[in-house]
């Protein structure tokens, strides 16, 4: 099976060519560095992604955050329960944690709310 991903890693955009047999990787062709490679074993192997969403405030505004790293791409919707649950309290700063270990990362603040 060959399964066709184009590389995120950096602005060149590689297409990739990923060959499995089964869930074994074969071979990965198309990366112009060893990054796409990474990439591609990675996202065929255990695919991961950070999640931006808002937070709602106690007086009714939100303020944006995301994950501090990359989550399970099978996580993001419990990830998702979890944020829209939280509900802060202001003032927010960039970079404030609003939830603690959230599968392995945290929920921060992406914007200044006073």
């Amino acid at each position: 099976m060959i399964r066709e991903l184009t590389c995120i890693v950096c602005p060149q955009g590689c297409s990739l060519k990923v060959e499995l047999d089964g869930k074994n990787i074969i071979s990965v062709s198309g990366n112009t560095c060893p990054r796409g490679e990474k990439y591609a074993i990675s996202e065929c192997t255990n695919p991961e992604r950070c999640v931006t969403s808002t937070v709602r405030c106690e007086n009714g505004e939100v303020v944006a955050v995301k994950t501090d790293r990359p989550i399970p791409k099978e996580k993001i919707f419990e990830c998702m329960e979890i944020i829209n649950k939280q509900i802060v309290t202001l003032p927010i700063s960039i970079g404030d944690v609003i939830i603690t270990d959230v599968f392995g990362a945290n929920i921060v603040a992406t914007q200044n709310k006073f």
